[in-house]
């Protein structure tokens, strides 16, 4: 319970917290922000870190603390992101299926390859911008056995454009005094707004769904007439 506390406030006042690191680690920064985007993107069990919040304050504190160098902080950041989607797939593709092959049909491994041998590009970049899903994708890419040349080709580019609109975005609109004064309502935005492709699938697949229904319930209804 205190680790949620814990983790919760460091969302919250992740501008605080993150301008303390600089004051405290000054170029170590570079490392520990390293790590963590690499453990959010690379890590099945780590979904909870923070990743969107965490590069758009990291981009406005480059910009009025002049501690990090914003052009290598966004380089790294793009090494982390690319590598930790990498490792995650990889960790997917060798222990996924031998971890959950005792819980998961075969067909259904079938099914999940088949669907991210058509879909699996687009899911690995939209998936950049998905807080949790974001973790999820390489790994189940993995697990489904994705072509690794398909992968690496969205991953790449995932992996740049992500840390790109993240780390700019707080360069370039971190100093606006509104941002300044409510960074916790711009954390909680940022966390709101890259949850909305998700509601949006999810309400089409509702949607899809109810419509296959009534076209089944249709054909049975023509059936016994």
């Amino acid at each position: 319970m205190d680790f949620i506390k814990m983790l919760i406030d460091f969302v919250l006042h992740i501008d605080v917290h993150l301008a303390e690191i600089i004051n405290t680690f000054g170029l170590w920064t570079y490392a520990i922000l390293f790590v963590i985007i690499f453990i959010e993107t690379g890590l099945v069990v780590t979904p909870f870190l923070p990743g969107d919040s965490l590069l758009f304050a990291a981009g406005a504190l480059t910009s009025s603390l002049h501690v990090l160098d914003i052009k290598l902080l966004y380089l790294l950041m793009v090494i982390a992101a690319v590598a930790g989607d990498t490792a995650n797939y990889w960790i997917g593709r060798y222990f996924g299926p031998k971890v959950f092959a005792r819980f998961i049909k075969q067909k259904y491994l079938d099914q999940t390859h088949a669907f991210y041998e058509k879909h699996g590009g687009k899911t690995i970049f939209l998936a950049r911008f998905v807080p949790i899903i974001r973790t999820f994708a390489p790994f189940v890419a993995g697990i489904g056995k994705m072509s690794y040349g398909h992968f690496i080709s969205y991953n790449i580019i995932g992996g740049i454009v992500w840390p790109a609109i993240m780390l700019f975005g707080g360069y370039f609109f971190g100093q606006i005094e509104f941002v300044q004064k409510n960074f916790s309502l711009v954390a909680i935005g940022i966390i709101v707004v890259s949850l909305i492709p998700v509601f949006v699938e999810w309400i089409k697949g509702v949607r899809e769904s109810r419509k296959e229904k009534r076209q089944l319930k249709a054909e049975a209804t023509e059936k016994v007439q």
